[in-house]
């Protein structure tokens, strides 16, 4: 799927809501559902969503930005669906997913990045989901979103991330990484529609034709539903029990090698990272 497009465009998982590619425009014109979906997923406190919304608009600017929505349909004006405006992120379950979790990272299943930039902004947190402007006044349910960008330097989860990497692993390690790499830095699914497979969906919609060697990022140390997801689809530890600097919570930087699996290998213990 290509990292930009109509945002009537829409491909349908096995649950029944289509994902729609968004760009850089229209996800920064669609950030107040988009925060309300974050704020639910993440069970994040109103103080935390300016600096939220913030990041994320400043992520829509990243070399090579991609975004994916999960809609269910719905008539002009209509919610098409239940639930609330947010979603556990990660796919198809529990918690943001996403990428490096600390301030301007990529967050994850559950990851809750620190940045604070000052922004007055602040989205709505209705019970009901959230609803997405589609082309030509259409109107569809936003259930989940994710989003990702190629990592460069001077990013600065990528560049806390390599240098960590760099000095537990060394440097052929992180160059493998991190040197051609596209970082997941959210995925989000509202907690009525998360163990459906949209989660994954919206991860294979984001990571499929992408020229990058490898896909990072980050999510909540312990064995989480979000940390199994991943492993499920080919991602390995790197980092585990990490801290990022001023971060608080300890997270787990997770990596995979392009494309993701579409099932799990037979042997559970090929996800090992002893395969470096």
């Amino acid at each position: 799927m290509p990292p930009g497009g109509n945002l009537a465009y829409a491909t349908w998982v096995r649950s029944g809501p289509g994902l729609r590619v968004l760009s850089a425009e229209q996800f920064a014109a669609e950030l107040d559902a988009l925060t309300g979906i974050y704020a639910l997923a993440m069970d994040a406190p109103a103080s935390e969503l300016p600096g939220r919304m913030s990041i994320m608009e400043r992520h829509a600017g990243y070399p090579a930005f991609c975004a994916v929505v999960a809609v269910l349909p719905g008539g002009p004006g209509g919610s098409g669906g239940p639930g609330g405006s947010g979603g556990p992120g990660g796919p198809g379950g529990p918690g943001g997913a996403g990428g490096p979790g600390g301030p301007d990272g990529t967050g994850e299943l559950g990851a809750r990045d620190r940045d604070r930039d000052p922004d007055e902004a602040e989205p709505s947190r209705g019970p009901g989901a959230g609803e997405l402007t589609a082309a030509e006044g259409d109107r569809a349910a936003l259930i989940g979103f994710a989003y990702g960008f190629h990592g460069s330097a001077g990013q600065w989860w990528h560049d806390v991330v390599r240098e960590s990497i760099t000095a537990q692993h060394g440097r052929e390690t992180a160059g493998h990484w991190l040197g051609d790499s596209f970082e997941f830095a959210e995925v989000h699914v509202h907690p009525d529609h998360q163990a459906r497979g949209t989660g994954r969906a919206m991860m294979h919609a984001l990571a499929a034709g992408r020229p990058e060697r490898t896909a990072v990022l980050s999510t909540p140390h312990g064995q989480t539903r979000a940390r199994r997801l991943y492993r499920s689809v080919g991602f390995v530890d790197l980092l585990p029990a990490f801290s990022f600097p001023g971060a608080g919570p300890a997270y787990t930087i997770m990596g995979a090698v392009l494309p993701l699996w579409e099932a799990p290998p037979p042997d559970p213990r090929s996800a090992s990272p002893s395969r470096w």
